[in-house]
């Protein structure tokens, strides 16, 4: 255990690499309470939402939800996030832990007087199942059929009457779902789905692990204030017909480009890079690995840098400087990891 956004968090149960190789195979279960949930009704949330948030919320669906980031004025990532459609005029924000109250101090600031902004993260309790067994292993742990979800889609359902709200994501590149339901009921829900023999616990951890071999940046390492998301996803999750706090300086990104972007580095060997770490080109430092871990899938090391633009190009070696050795790695295509489940049928 470990403290982590003002929360004691599970790193690891079994092991990390047990974990995440049971998530890719079968199916496991995440603890996630920490995560800030904030909900926004009234005739004016939708406009609102629409220009905090980078992502084209005027034309989400009710029942959909939708990853996107919320901007400082200087085009600057606050948080990335996501923006759920409960129904017609309610909307749920799903936070990390650690921005969650500076995020809500962000929306009270920039919401009309008209919108009404409730902190329910207390009240909620975040259950995550992941791993391309998810769908059929949920549903005989609760013992009745599970929606038939389309991607980044949700419904609320009742398990043994317990009103839960269910999402399918896969943040670990494999099929999953989240499960949101009221704190006090959490913990009984956790322990009846671990008596399904096929499920098992992950941490941190194998959360880290997996998110990193698709790509995905965690907040606080691979985004920040520091850079617009241009910088780390070339313009991906950022609505091209809608005015948002921050769009001068990602039109300014995408027009004129970036210095530096976020790029892949595979390693050599197992030993793995870590956040800071320098990189190299031909003894010239061009950029600082932001993730690194061992890829449990791939059997070798794995990073997340933001390097110069001049010295990005596919397959082109280079070398992180770790402190103890220099290792070598060449620069590759996201994902690190491609056969994950998460589109599936």
């Amino acid at each position: 255990m470990v403290p982590f956004g003002g929360w004691e968090m599970p790193v690891q149960y079994e092991g990390i690499i047990a974990e995440h190789q049971h998530t890719r195979e079968s199916a496991s279960l995440f603890d996630i309470c920490h995560m800030g949930e904030i909900v926004l009704s009234g005739d004016r949330a939708r406009e609102d939402l629409d220009h905090i948030l980078t992502p084209n919320i005027a034309k989400l669906d009710q029942g959909r939800c939708r990853y996107g980031y919320m901007l400082n004025e200087k085009g600057g990532v606050l948080d990335d996030l996501i923006c759920y459609r409960l129904d017609e005029n309610r909307y749920m924000l799903v936070l990390n832990a650690a921005t969650t109250a500076g995020d809500k101090e962000w929306i009270e600031a920039h919401v009309s007087s008209d919108t009404s902004l409730t902190d329910i993260s207390d009240q909620t309790g975040k259950i995550d199942i992941q791993g391309p067994k998810s769908r059929e292993i949920l549903q005989e742990a609760i013992g009745q059929t599970v929606p038939d979800l389309k991607f980044f889609s949700t419904q609320e359902i009742e398990i043994d009457g317990v009103s839960v709200l269910v999402s399918r994501s896969g943040y670990t590149g494999e099929w999953g779902y989240e499960l949101y339901l009221p704190v006090e009921e959490t913990e009984a829900m956790w322990d009846r789905l671990l008596e399904h023999e096929q499920l098992k616990p992950a941490g941190l951890g194998a959360r880290d692990t997996l998110r990193l071999e698709v790509g995905l940046p965690l907040y606080g390492n691979d985004l920040s204030e520091k850079r617009t998301p241009v910088a780390a996803t070339h313009g991906m999750f950022i609505g091209k017909d809608k005015d948002f706090i921050g769009r001068p300086a990602v039109e300014r990104d995408m027009q004129q480009g970036c210095d530096e972007y976020l790029v892949a580095l595979q390693l050599e060997g197992r030993r793995a890079a870590r956040a800071h770490d320098k990189v190299f080109l031909d003894g010239e430092h061009v950029g600082e690995v932001t993730s690194g871990s061992i890829s449990p899938s791939l059997g070798t090391a794995i990073a997340l840098a933001y390097l110069d633009d001049e010295a990005i190009e596919r397959g082109r070696e280079v070398e992180i400087e770790t402190g103890r050795k220099m290792l070598k790695a060449v620069i590759v295509d996201l994902p690190f990891y491609k056969h994950g489940t998460v589109h599936g049928k």
